[in-house]
């Protein structure tokens, strides 16, 4: 056995070992138990970074991060962008990929140019690349630099998150991504969304990323249901509070409520911008020579020079062209983006038209006085609930129709009462009612499962 050698006598106390005298050093070392030596072992050997003096860097500070959206967000940061439903969050996140990769503005921010990687969990194939071809399109931007964006779809193949993360790090290894935009989340959230210790190690994926590759996450997810107006704009996304306290930068969209007033000022700038674009390409030497600069956003001046320089049949083609374009700014919807933010100042929010397919920035400050109806008093409540029977009947017929378009633009091929309902936010005989009040839908019964909305035939009686 291992102690039959005598040698092994001499290291015990009170032995004489080459003329020396053997001393017990002490005793009770080590840890009593294996766990206790193990909880040890984990301590000294884990893979975080040691703590740090601040006298060590105090005069030679690491450089901040680069900054991806100017006065928003930072290469390597995350950023959560939050709104209901019909906001056109998707096509907020195609601009912002396109802002990056041709270097342009969003929403009035400076982005620096590079590569980004949109990963399209909820479109199909198809419905998501047309997107980015009529995005660019209605923006005017020629796509110079259509490399420098990737697009990775995932519908039907979605994993969660803690899954999707190390995929997702392995193939953009090398790719030199300068952003990542994840739309939406609820595809891939990894267990209770309202449980704060879940959505800790759910968000935590999104550090994983940035830190891995060195870029920033951004993400998109849906409202909370129900009333907004006494929460702060970070508190309105779906979920754990983890949603408001994790990320670098929030976005937070909300609907502005529009009124004639709103309506006709919106004409007015049409009419005025409209002039002002035709009377440069008709007439250049009298745009030149007549039209100042302070005429140019003046709708009665703009309007007297319509007069004095257009002939009938040039008046004509202006009032018929306004009208066409007035009449497709009635499908405009308005919303208000208020930022929280970690590493910049406070910047007042933003207004913006959604104009289909793309966001434009109210430039004319229409929207500025508007108060999202979520935050009106209860008396300005009760007023704007004495609209007319007949304001309200084409309020929800619109409603309908922009929920039925989405739905056949995303590419859903059958749309069902409940698709209907969860676009809405809306019950399924809610949905019923509204499809018998306008009269241009109708159900097709399906035995046990839920029924068919389509539109009716031309010729189909009511």
């Amino acid at each position: 056995t291992q102690n039959s050698n005598p040698s092994r006598l001499s290291r015990i106390p009170g032995v004489m070992r080459e003329g020396k005298k053997q001393y017990l050093v002490d005793t009770n070392l080590g840890f009593a138990t294996w766990a206790e030596w193990h909880d040890w072992a984990e301590s000294v050997n884990d893979d975080l970074p040691d703590a740090e003096p601040l006298s060590s860097v105090w005069d030679d500070m690491p450089s901040l991060a680069p900054t991806l959206i100017d006065s928003v967000l930072r290469q390597g940061h995350k950023m959560l962008i939050a709104g209901p439903s019909k906001a056109g969050k998707s096509f907020l996140l195609i601009q912002m990929c396109i802002a990056i990769a041709e270097g342009l503005n969003w929403l009035g921010f400076s982005c620096t140019q590079g590569k980004v990687l949109y990963v399209n969990l909820e479109l199909d194939r198809a419905s998501c690349l047309h997107r980015f071809r009529d995005v660019y399109e209605d923006i005017g931007c020629r796509a110079s630099n259509i490399d420098n964006i990737d697009i990775w779809n995932l519908r039907g193949n979605a994993v969660p998150m803690d899954k999707l993360a190390p995929k997702l790090i392995r193939r953009a290894k090398k790719k030199e991504y300068i952003a990542i935009i994840i739309d939406p989340i609820y595809k891939v959230i990894t267990g209770d969304e309202n449980s704060a210790s879940e959505m800790a190690h759910f968000t935590n994926q999104f550090d994983k990323i940035a830190n891995d590759l060195g870029c920033a996450v951004i993400y998109c997810h849906h409202h909370s249901k129900g009333y907004q107006g006494s929460k702060r704009s970070m508190d309105r996304a779906s979920g754990s509070g983890v949603f408001a306290r994790d990320p670098d930068a929030i976005l937070d969209l909300i609907e502005l409520p529009l009124d004639n007033n709103i309506n006709y000022r919106k004409e007015q700038v049409i009419r005025t911008e409209l002039a002002d674009e035709m009377l440069e390409a008709l007439l250049p030497h009298y745009y030149q020579s007549n039209v100042y600069e302070s005429d140019k956003s003046n709708f009665d001046k703009m309007q007297w020079h319509l007069r004095q320089a257009f002939t009938e049949e040039q008046l004509y083609k202006y009032h018929e062209k306004a009208g066409r374009t007035i009449d497709d700014s009635c499908m405009y919807s308005a919303w208000r983006i208020e930022a929280t933010l970690r590493e910049f100042p406070y910047f007042d929010p933003v207004n913006m038209w959604f104009e289909y397919p793309t966001h434009r920035v109210d430039t004319h400050g229409i929207l500025k006085e508007l108060i999202p109806e979520s935050d009106m008093p209860p008396w300005q409540k009760a007023i704007d609930k004495r609209k007319s029977p007949e304001a309200k009947k084409e309020t929800r017929s619109t409603e309908l129709e922009i929920a039925f378009s989405s739905l056949t633009e995303n590419g859903k091929e059958e749309i069902t009462m409940t698709d209907l309902a969860e676009e809405m936010d809306l019950t399924t005989k809610t949905i019923s009612n509204r499809i018998k009040e306008h009269g241009g839908f109708e159900k097709v019964l399906r035995p046990g499962k839920s029924s068919i909305v389509q539109r009716k035939e031309e010729n189909d009686e009511d």
